[in-house]
């Protein structure tokens, strides 16, 4: 089954990659399923689509689980900020999160692990903006809350993620995550989205997350 956006991006992130130098493999697609219920989702896992993000624990509490019932080598990806009294549901829904980005949750995420004995793929997100309004560590504090996550919370932590400012060139943002992952040992990194995901690719992304250009726009 042939799904158009699907198709499009996966062409896209292909272009990019060979583009770069990189083997398209390199790069996973994160297929952001946000505000977008079961049916919609539906012939988008039909068309082969295996990875998918959500950004809120509630809303993918609601849908994913029946979705995987029938589908069960889904990959679900947790891409929007987490509190920390949903730690305990978001690490028994998800297998990765890409946003831990303070204290409080690596410390709840850490201990759910533990109690769940379950593995997850995690990412640090920093806020290469610096902008208030959103979450992620400061690019300066990153390697310190790095060093604490694996040596006071025992987490291993494969990679870095941002979201850069809306209103700037993003490749300045793309090369900076990918400055501190470089320094911190880390091969994985989550940038890149509908408008900007060649960019991405060309900065060394590894997972990239688009919705609109497969979804279409609420």
């Amino acid at each position: 089954m042939v799904h158009e956006g699907l198709k499009k991006v996966l062409n896209g992130i292909v272009a990019a990659a060979q583009t770069a130098g990189r083997a398209p493999g390199d790069v996973t697609l994160i297929a952001v399923s946000k505000t977008f219920d079961g049916p919609e989702i539906i012939p988008v896992i039909e068309a082969g689509q295996r990875v998918f993000g959500e950004n809120r624990v509630q809303e993918a509490k609601g849908k994913w689980p029946a979705l995987r019932m029938a589908w069960p080598d889904v990959e679900l990806h947790l891409i929007g900020p987490l509190q920390s009294n949903k730690a305990a549901e978001a690490v028994q829904l998800f297998d990765a999160i890409h946003t831990v980005d303070r204290p409080k949750i690596a410390t709840a995420i850490a201990t759910e692990i533990r109690r769940q004995s379950k593995p997850l793929t995690l990412f640090v997100q920093v806020n290469t903006g610096r902008e208030p309004q959103k979450a992620g560590i400061d690019p300066d504090h990153a390697d310190a809350f790095l060093r604490e996550c694996r040596e006071l919370h025992g987490l291993e932590i494969s990679g870095l993620m941002c979201i850069p400012p809306a209103e700037e060139d993003p490749k300045r943002h793309f090369t900076l995550l990918a400055e501190i992952a470089t320094r911190n040992g880390l091969t994985q990194l989550s940038m890149g989205m509908s408008g900007d995901y060649a960019s991405a690719i060309a900065c060394g992304a590894t997972h990239v997350r688009v919705g609109s250009a497969i979804f279409g726009t609420r």
